[in-house]
């Protein structure tokens, strides 16, 4: 594959046509850039290639006409101890554009599964699991309207040894060549041969690798423009073809019945309680000093029922924590930045680096629920979240993170007795709002969206924990007891 594109024939033109070309190609990006920000089609650009290969002169080509204020340019080097101790995907999700805007970025995730796996910084074994892992990362990307482009800027090892033997001779460009650059020279063939398997587990519909030879750069250059030019130009012809998608239907004939399993009798008396809370609060005190100290990262989920207890359930768990080491989120309707990206986009923001637990008050599990009952996604985003949160889900475990996630379960007339109170406790009136009365009236809704989100995203590796929760001392010790639990058997297991 990329011996083929070595043996590319060039372009023949003259100094005057090429100059020529190039400002067509130039005037015609900077028009498809306007179009792509009115469109709000948000655009990745991947740079990858050999060293030397001159993958910053041809960026610096291709942004000379557009507008500065729309595109951000990422150089990705080794990821800093701080980057590290996140999942391997967190830097790079983070970094994905608003709709409209265009990100450029020099390396890449493959660099997880080029230079790291060949100079082994990461677990051996991991190569095809990690490319799985960007595959799916790719998917998500594009099934929710980003145009992926993805160049492979190669040459030949003569060329990359002439390159790199000329940047070495000028005081200026020393700096440039470093140590892993010149042993990547002299292992040339091992990192073709990588790079091969590379590109071909990951070519795909949505996300092909467009092979550049650059041995003659003003060459690489045109073909870069006119790959740019011509992919901007299908997905600008494609959005203005779109229909509006219809909301999601919701399918009231859901086989399951989780939420009818959930016993809502279970109570516990004041006394008990009081033991038990006492005893695990202080269990859990010691068990998050050595999650912290063992650099053990946790994701506790929190979804329920308007009035379940998910409030009260946090308190007495963050009682016992360190306020250093966690972070309660609470996930209200999405900003107006959020909106311009990836609904998963605002949730890696806030997950948990190495030895700290995040907290969601609701979660991302809100686009399975609410967004679907009230019309807010439409069928072909609700039908893909499932498989999107699970494929998310995944990764953060098999990055090292632990995930507990509850649903607290009360009855319909709990719920009602629940908001009569509030409304007639002035510390609590502020809790109520007229949406909770509204979305009482879509409890069936609700009800059918539960039992399929469940159903669907119950894994062995992030199982759903249900409590009944009409008893709120039960539902709060339940909580604490199956916390409890989690992190001691975490803190038991072998490895970082």
């Amino acid at each position: 594959m990329l011996k083929k594109c070595e043996t590319l024939t060039l372009t023949t033109d003259s100094p005057k046509e090429l100059k020529k070309k190039l400002e067509g190609y130039q005037e015609r990006l900077a028009t498809l850039q306007r179009e792509a920000r009115a469109l709000e089609i948000p655009v990745i650009i991947v740079m990858e290639g050999w060293g030397a290969s001159g993958k910053g002169q041809l960026i610096n080509h291709f942004i000379l006409p557009l507008d500065p204020r729309g595109f951000t340019v990422y150089t990705i080097k080794d990821e800093s101890e701080e980057e590290s101790r996140y999942p391997f995907l967190w830097r790079f999700i983070t970094k994905t554009p608003e709709k409209g805007r265009i990100a450029i970025f020099d390396r890449s995730w493959y660099r997880r599964v080029l230079n790291d796996h060949i100079d082994k910084k990461v677990k051996t074994g991991r190569f095809y699991h990690d490319l799985d892992e960007i595959n799916a990362f790719e998917k998500l990307l594009t099934d929710d309207d980003n145009l992926l482009i993805k160049f492979f800027v190669h040459i030949s090892k003569e060329e990359q040894k002439n390159r790199l033997k000329e940047l070495m001779e000028s005081k200026e460009t020393a700096w440039r060549v470093s140590k892993d650059d010149l042993k990547h020279n002299k292992q040339y063939e091992k990192y073709r041969e990588v790079s091969e398997k590379i590109i071909e587990r990951t070519d795909k519909e949505n996300a092909p690798w467009h092979l550049v030879n650059a041995n003659d750069i003003t060459y690489a250059t045109l073909r870069i423009f006119e790959i740019l030019i011509t992919e901007l130009e299908k997905k600008i012809a494609l959005k203005k073809q779109e229909t509006k998608s219809p909301r999601p239907i919701l399918d009231r004939h859901i086989a399951t019945n989780y939420l009818d399993s959930v016993d809502l009798s279970l109570k516990l008396d004041k006394k008990d309680y009081q033991q038990k809370l006492a005893c695990y609060q202080e269990k859990l005190e010691h068990l998050h000093n050595r999650l912290y100290l063992k650099k053990k990262p946790v994701i506790i989920v929190f979804e329920g029922w308007d009035a379940g207890g998910k409030g009260g359930a946090i308190k007495r768990l963050t009682t016992a924590l360190d306020p250093r080491g966690y972070q309660v989120f609470s996930t209200p309707a999405p900003t107006k930045e959020e909106l311009a990206h990836h609904y998963l986009w605002r949730f890696w923001k806030n997950f948990p680096k190495t030895g700290h637990i995040a907290i969601f008050d609701r979660s991302w599990y809100g686009r399975v629920m609410v967004e679907a009952v009230e019309g807010f996604c439409t069928q072909k985003e609700y039908d893909r979240a499932f498989f999107e949160i699970n494929d998310m889900e995944k990764h953060l475990v098999g990055s090292g993170i632990t995930i507990i996630k509850f649903f607290l379960h009360i009855s319909k007339e709990e719920q009602l007795k629940r908001f009569e109170d509030r409304r007639e406790n002035p510390q609590k009136a502020w809790k109520l709002t007229d949406e909770d009365f509204r979305n009482r009236e879509k409890w069936d809704d609700y009800l059918c969206t539960i039992e399929k989100m469940i159903d669907k995203t119950h894994t062995k590796i992030a199982p759903w924990h249900l409590i009944a929760g009409d008893d709120k001392r039960y539902a709060r010790i339940e909580v604490l007891k199956i916390i409890t639990e989690t992190l001691e058997e975490v803190l038991q297991q072998k490895g970082k």
